[in-house]
């Protein structure tokens, strides 16, 4: 998606923009509003993202590259730790912080630690999105909205909708008047850094989240074990492994008569036609891998 500024740049202005916020506060949502392609997996449930995302952002006279990182929040567990320390470790490779706050579901623990983090980085540029305001009655944002301009640390406030695109161009305009002066880091037909690989990977794993329900916990991983095109037949075959830590979650994920593997392949077939532009083969296999999300080896295996 391009976008235009009312801004007068004196030389082209280009930079690195971390997003963070809280699980669930809608992180992917805006990324995939910003750039007009869905290029990160959406889930209500939190703590979908896990892998930092480059998103590209193209406009009259800017380029923004964003890292969709994982939601902030404490928890004991190595695999949570370890996609915190992602998010958090983001904030020191960039130019401009894209703080994501749910204007309908605070959370005032994970909000605080990202406060406080933000506030070591002064003075790189913080922006406040106070995102599904369409949740909310005007007189309870207008009191959100001045709570966070007390902490002192944003260099603007922009209440948005990521879900409707209530002033998403708004919120892009006010980042690019951030950045520094400098050359496009990438091309105009760029929209992520990510290989096709593992955004097919991630669209398999958003169908395991819509399908599953709560009955599969997040540790669940999937890898391309073939991909590979068919240029005779105008086809891009794709050998997938779903991973989970239990017999009982491999059930699950199968289904009866295999009827859930297979809707969840039929989902993810249709998105991935979309991302590629041709027809598509795709096969799923389920592959049980004991306890991985507690192993250090097993989760750099599994690619975090």
């Amino acid at each position: 998606m391009n976008f235009s500024s009312d801004s007068t740049f004196d030389d082209f202005r280009s930079g690195f923009a971390a997003i963070t916020g809280a699980p669930n506060a809608g992180k992917s949502t805006l990324l995939n509003a910003m750039i007009g392609e869905k290029i990160s997996i959406t889930s209500p449930k939190p703590q979908t993202t896990r892998n930092r995302i480059a998103g590209i952002v193209h406009g009259t006279g800017f380029q923004i590259v964003f890292l969709d990182t994982p939601g902030v929040h404490k928890s004991d567990k190595l695999f949570n730790r370890k996609i915190v320390d992602v998010a958090l470790s983001a904030m020191d490779e960039v130019d401009l912080i894209l703080m994501i706050a749910d204007a309908s579901d605070p959370t005032p623990a994970s909000e605080s630690l990202l406060v406080d983090k933000i506030g070591e980085k002064k003075p790189l540029p913080a922006i406040l999105a106070l995102n599904k305001v369409d949740l909310v009655e005007k007189p309870l944002l207008l009191e959100q909205i001045q709570k966070w301009a007390a902490l002192d640390i944003f260099s603007e406030i922009v209440p948005i909708s990521a879900k409707t695109g209530l002033q998403v161009p708004q919120l892009v305009t006010a980042m690019a008047g951030h950045l520094p002066p400098g050359p496009a880091y990438y091309p105009e037909d760029a929209l992520t850094d990510a290989p096709e690989r593992f955004i097919v990977a991630e669209m398999i794993r958003e169908k395991v989240f819509a399908h599953t329900g709560q009955e599969i916990p997040y540790s669940t991983a999937v890898t391309i074990e073939r991909f590979a095109g068919d240029e005779k037949k105008d086809v891009v075959r794709i050998h997938a492994v779903i991973h989970v830590e239990r017999d009982s979650q491999k059930g699950i994920v199968i289904g009866s008569r295999g009827r859930m593997l297979k809707t969840i392949g039929s989902e993810a077939r249709k998105d991935i036609e979309s991302l590629l532009g041709t027809r598509v083969f795709l096969e799923l296999f389920v592959r049980v891998e004991k306890d991985w999300s507690k192993k250090p080896k097993s989760i750099r295996k599994l690619g975090y």
